[in-house]
């Protein structure tokens, strides 16, 4: 398990923050698209990992002013200077449709919502609008649309005092809690919460009685149930 536990913290500011590797990682641009929106959706939560985002941010901007000089090949100025013409006119065409988003924009300032603001860029609704579809035993999951790269990331529903059937993981699994809680071995998981399982973790997470659990998951592979009934889950259920 590799969550980072922030310490005193109340109410209803999140208790489990993403790694150090997650957040570099963004800063540096080199995740696939499903955890992008993931991180970006957790930094509208959490002003914890706001301000080391922003750190990380920093730090980037010092190494690359630090980088020693390398000469440019013949050409390499024009070929720049088109890419940037044709770069320009693709971001004016979507400026149109999409708000640009940077480090100081990752903060909800709409209230009322349950959605953060990256998660409706893709769904076009707040969480009332989402079509379900029914897994059983009282779980329900929505796949996030549009992701353009071929990555997967799905909102998880688990009905109040309702448990995901028991779990382990073909890859690699990254949660945060939207709306409700749930708890398992790791502990207590609210609004913001992340979690990240892996292969070595088999766990039941249970939402908590009187509201339902909506989760964001990002996974890089199926995962793979291990209870009484796993076998059969394994062949009609697909999360």
């Amino acid at each position: 398990m590799n969550v980072v536990s922030a310490q005193g913290l109340s109410g209803p500011l999140p208790q489990h923050h993403l790694s150090d590797d997650l957040l570099a990682a963004y800063a540096a641009g080199s995740l696939d698209e499903a955890s992008s929106l993931f991180v970006a959706s957790h930094l509208t939560l959490c002003p914890t990992c706001r301000h080391r985002a922003s750190m990380l941010d920093d730090v980037g901007g010092v190494l690359l002013e630090d980088i020693a000089p390398v000469a440019m090949s013949a050409g390499a100025l024009d070929a720049v200077l088109n890419r940037a013409d044709g770069f320009a006119d693709s971001a004016m065409n979507k400026a149109a449709n999409d708000e640009p988003v940077s480090l100081a924009d990752h903060r909800e300032t709409v209230s009322g919502k349950d959605l953060p603001a990256p998660m409706r860029r893709y769904y076009g609704c707040d969480l009332d609008g989402i079509v379900w579809k029914r897994q059983g035993g009282g779980v329900s999951v929505a796949s996030v649309p549009g992701l353009r790269d071929g990555s997967h990331a799905f909102m998880l529903k688990v009905e109040a005092g309702r448990a995901v059937p028991q779990h382990t993981h073909g890859g690699n699994e990254l949660v945060m809690v939207l709306k409700g809680a749930y708890s398992d071995a790791a502990g207590r998981f609210g609004r913001g919460d992340v979690e990240l399982a892996d292969g070595d973790i088999d766990h039941q997470p249970k939402a908590e009685a009187g509201e339902d659990c909506i989760c964001l998951a990002v996974t890089d592979a199926p995962l793979r149930f291990t209870g009484r009934m796993g076998w059969l889950l394994n062949i009609f259920v697909k999360m």
